[in-house]
């Protein structure tokens, strides 16, 4: 029945990589069932038949899938089936997107849908570095135009020591999260998160991931050699040269003094007569006109930038290669929020607002892996109005979704521990101006906002871009800080954030084929010196250290450690006492099942009355020590005494003084202050005290 089956096998850092193809998706353009170790990845590479009209750009959508029954899971909520993509998804999309994106052609209309149905996980064997191989060989089977293949690669640290796509077990102790995506020649895409590592381990990690994935593209051309189709041939989309040569002569020298001011607002403004002149000259000789003056007016600007950089080390702006924008920051701009912290870099601005909530606040998370919370967030708003937009706002996309994970890796390795600082903590940031790199604008405004919440982070963390101009004979220039236009005509898009010890994090946006190790060198020292000189003379400046007290608007929070067999008694049947701990000094308490408790209130008085009444439930008292009590009833044989809150224990006669007592009421009254000594329980479990023996 499957006649064109065919199953191709590889071993990958130790583990059996399969690739089975013709069995599933037939009518897809191409498709291949990737297995690594355990993990199943389907990947469905399809493109329409025609281009799509009037745009300027490749239609391509990249779909990372997570099925629930792949971890053997049932769905939480009402429905009980997958609802939209989590953000891990979103994010493991954009990670399998921009590598894939560049290496389509440039002039490519057609709709390209990439589908990854992520169909069985083994904890040790990463699904998104399977998707991203699955994608590959999908791509490059198929008869669609695509400059690969590549392939993928998950780098760890662990004890010291670069590992390969490490198991669940060394992930869990890794100092390094890298992705590596790269074609035989060139790397692709690199995304990390990293506790503070070095850049010079930075770039061992990745050049290890290139060696490793240069073999793997080598297996992967063997099976193109082999199944692979040829590529179906496309209308180009590319402008008519000669129209474009026509009316770059026409308005080259009024578009050059336009670009040159360092003003989005003035640069727009002055644009726009031109635009319009350019309409009104042309429309009739070219009749699509209306249709290709965005993209055309685009090539005509990308050509004076690139040009300006290239030969004349010219930016937009004036500004030399190395040199940053003006900056600034200021924190503790909204009186009642916990923190909040503004960043501002030209004409980039971002507000980021930081919250403290008791830790049931944490995320609650529902995916295929082992992480089920999340106590620190950080989400990113831009809306229109930041670049001059009128539009209305919308639920967060995928770039706003990717930009909040990037500032969120960043910020991680400096957070304090839960037993240090036990609050669970969310940032937002607020983009409300945007000229280029909002995104290490907000990794910036976040560290002001959590150090201006009293949050006792390890070191503060800035972040920066790196843009880059290549040329024709493979010579190339590498830019500090781009702004808009730099990133929008530029090849590169280098954002890393770090602290003065290290790398925290690293995204790269990349629009050529790739970049040689001698390029990530230069940016790994460029973003570094960036990275320090804002630490140091800008968001020091601002607030030297963390706040000594979180604000007088946030909830107070302590947390306390009691033997897990004692949980039942805080709790109490019903849950009766511990609702009555929470109705009366007003604090609110989370505990967990390994006996951690977490109080937390809006006053510091309330957070100690209720730590009062759980060190009561809980106390053990120890046979021999000395505790004060009071006499709460006297019976003819003893005294019983409340040596704790809630607990108590008898004296007896005999035990009340040095000498013979007649009458219990001739040593002790109801009421009295008295010193006891803890004797230990009789065989019933009753408490036995002593008065004579604390003398």
């Amino acid at each position: 029945m499957f006649e064109n089956f065919r199953v191709f096998e590889y071993t990958y850092a130790g583990r059996p990589l399969v690739v089975e193809v013709g069995k599933l998706a037939g009518l897809a353009n191409g498709s291949c069932l990737v297995r690594y170790g355990d993990t199943c990845i389907l990947a469905c590479a399809t493109a329409s038949a025609a281009p799509r009209e009037g745009i300027d750009f490749l239609p391509l959508s990249v779909d990372y899938n997570e099925k629930m029954y792949a971890a053997g899971k049932i769905p939480g909520g009402y429905l009980k089936r997958e609802g939209k993509p989590s953000e891990k998804a979103i994010l493991t999309s954009r990670v399998i997107d921009r590598p894939v994106r560049p290496l389509f052609p440039k002039d490519l209309r057609n709709d390209v849908a990439l589908a990854l149905e992520v169909m069985c996980v083994d904890p040790d064997c990463s699904p998104e570095i399977t998707a991203m191989i699955a994608s590959s060989i999908a791509l490059s089977i198929s008869d669609i135009p695509w400059n690969g293949p590549i392939g993928g690669a998950f780098m760890g640290l662990v004890d010291g020591e670069i590992v390969v796509n490490p198991t669940a077990e060394q992930r869990a102790k890794s100092a390094l999260e890298l992705t590596v995506a790269a074609s035989a020649k060139k790397v692709v895409m690199i995304e990390a998160g990293a506790q503070e590592v070095s850049d010079e381990t930075m770039y061992d990690a990745i050049m290890q991931a290139h060696e490793v994935i240069k073999d793997l593209v080598k297996f992967i051309d063997g099976i193109v050699a082999e199944i692979g189709k040829p590529k179906f041939s496309y209308p180009s989309g590319e402008l008519d040269h000669d129209m474009f040569d026509e009316i770059f002569a026409f308005c080259e020298s009024d578009v050059m003094t336009a670009l040159d001011t360092d003003d989005k607002n003035v640069r727009d403004a002055r644009m726009q007569p031109i635009i319009e002149s350019v309409a009104a000259t042309f429309g009739e000789k070219y009749p699509n006109l209306d249709v290709q003056l965005p993209e055309l007016m685009y090539k005509i600007q990308k050509k004076i930038v690139r040009r300006w950089l290239i030969e004349d080390k010219k930016r937009v702006d004036g500004r030399r290669m190395d040199q940053i924008r003006p900056l600034a920051a200021e924190v503790g701009l909204l009186p009642r929020t916990h923190g909040t912290g503004l960043f501002t870099r030209g004409q980039t601005q971002v507000l980021t607002v930081a919250t403290l909530g008791p830790i049931s606040d944490a995320q609650r998370l529902d995916g295929i892996d082992d992480e089920d919370t999340k106590r620190y967030m950080h989400h990113y708003n831009m809306p229109g109005y930041p670049v001059g937009e009128a539009k209305a706002v919308r639920s967060p996309g995928r770039r706003e979704i990717g930009h909040g994970a990037l500032a969120e890796r960043s910020l991680v390795p400096v957070l304090p521990s839960v037993e240090e600082f036990p609050y669970a903590i969310r940032l937002v940031s607020e983009v409300v101006s945007s000229n280029g790199s909002t995104s290490q604008a907000s990794v910036c405004g976040s560290t002001l906002a959590l150090m201006d919440a009293g949050v006792p982070i390890k070191a503060p963390v800035a972040g920066i871009s790196c843009g880059l101009i290549t040329e024709d004979d493979g010579s190339w220039t590498t830019m500090i800080d781009i702004q808009g236009l730099e990133d929008f005509y530029g090849d590169m898009d280098f954002k890393v954030a770090g602290t003065h010890k290290g790398i925290t994090s690293i995204q790269m946006d990349l629009k050529i084929d790739g970049l040689t190790p001698e390029i990530i060198k230069a940016a790994l020292e460029t973003t570094h010196k960036g990275r320090d000189y804002i630490i140091d003379e800008i968001i020091l400046k601002a607030i030297p250290a963390p706040r000594a007290e979180v604000s007088e608007y946030a909830p107070k929070m302590i947390s306390m450690k009691i033997n897990p067999d004692k949980i039942r008694e805080v709790i109490g049947s019903g849950g009766k006492v511990i609702q009555k701990i929470v109705a009366d000094p007003g604090a609110k308490i989370d505990i967990e099942d390994d006996g951690s408790i977490f109080i937390s209130a809006v006053s510091s008085e309330s957070i100690k009355r209720a730590k009062a009444i759980i060190d009561a439930i809980v106390f053990e008292p120890v046979v021999g020590e000395i505790y004060e009590g009071t006499v709460t009833r006297i019976i003819p044989i003893g005294a019983f005494v409340e040596y704790a809150p809630g607990k108590e224990g008898m004296v007896h006669i005999s035990k009340l003084a040095q000498t013979r007592t007649e009458k219990v009421e001739d040593v002790v009254s109801v009421g009295d202050t008295v010193r006891v000594k803890f004797l230990g329980t009789d065989e019933k479990g009753r408490v036995n005290l002593s008065m004579k023996d604390a003398l």
